[in-house]
C-alpha cells in the first residue's frame, strides 16, 4: 500500500471523528435545553465551522508525517452554555461523554463492517477500517485524560468541591502544552497503545493480520 494512501486515509479518519465527536457534544448540550451550538451552526457534519488550524490540520499532518504511533488532532470545540442547564453538573458530564461515547460507537460499526465484509488484506478498505477503529478507540481514551480540557478533566471536576474545582480548571491555561508534551513522550504512547490495543482485539478478533500496521 501507499504511504501517500495510507497517510490520507489516517487524516481522512482522524477528521471524520473529531467532527463528529465535537457535533456530538453540541446535539447533547442542545437535548438538554442548550440551543447555543445550534445558533453557532455547529451541529452541522460540514467540516468547515469544525476546522481547528493547529488541531485538525496542522497536527495530524505532523503525527502523521513523523511516522508517529499515535494519530490525534481535534476540532473546534463547539460551545456550550451551562446556564442553561437544569442540572449543570450533571448535564455537563454528560454533554463530555457523549463526545467519547460517539468515537466508542463510531469504532464498533468499523469493526463490525470488518467482520462483515473481510475485505483483503492491505486493502484501501481493509486501512480505513482497522485505522478507523483504531483511532476512535484512541481518542476515547486520550480524551478520558483529565487533564483540561479534555472531556476527562470536565467529569473530574463535575466531582470535586466548587473550590477544588476552579483550581483544578485553572491548570486548563497550560492543558495544550501538556497535551503536546504527552505526545511525545515515547512511555504515553506505549501506554496508549497497550490500552487500546486490548478493546480492538476484542472488536476485530485475531490480531495476527492487523498490528502489523501499528510498527
Amino acid at each position: 500500500m501507499n504511504e501517500a494512501v495510507e497517510a490520507a486515509l489516517k487524516l481522512l479518519v482522524l477528521a471524520f471523528s473529531i467532527i463528529m465527536h465535537e457535533v456530538a457534544h453540541g446535539y447533547a448540550a442542545y437535548l438538554l435545553g442548550d440551543p447555543t451550538a445550534k445558533n453557532a451552526n455547529r451541529l452541522t457534519l460540514n467540516p468547515i465551522p469544525h476546522i481547528d488550524i493547529m488541531g485538525t490540520i496542522i497536527l495530524p499532518l505532523l503525527l502523521v508525517s513523523s511516522g508517529s504511533g499515535v494519530v490525534f488532532g481535534w476540532a473546534k470545540p463547539v460551545p456550550v452554555d451551562p446556564r442553561y442547564f437544569r442540572n449543570p453538573k450533571r448535564d455537563g458530564v454528560v454533554v463530555s461523554l457523549a463526545g467519547v461515547t460517539t468515537n466508542v460507537l463510531i469504532a464498533v460499526v468499523m469493526a463490525a463492517l470488518f467482520r462483515i465484509l473481510q475485505p483483503a488484506a492491505g486493502t484501501p478498505l481493509w486501512l480505513f477500517l482497522i485505522w478507523g477503529c483504531f483511532i476512535n478507540l484512541l481518542l476515547c481514551v486520550f480524551n478520558m485524560v483529565p487533564i483540561p480540557p479534555l472531556d476527562g478533566s470536565h467529569i473530574v471536576a463535575a466531582l470535586l468541591p466548587q473550590r477544588l474545582a476552579r483550581g483544578y480548571a485553572a491548570i486548563g491555561r497550560f492543558g495544550f502544552l501538556i497535551i503536546f508534551g504527552l505526545l511525545y513522550i515515547r512511555a504515553f504512547a506505549v501506554i496508549l497503545m497497550i490500552i487500546v490495543t486490548i478493546p480492538m482485539m476484542v472488536l476485530l478478533g485475531d490480531g495476527q493480520n492487523w498490528t502489523g500496521i501499528f510498527k
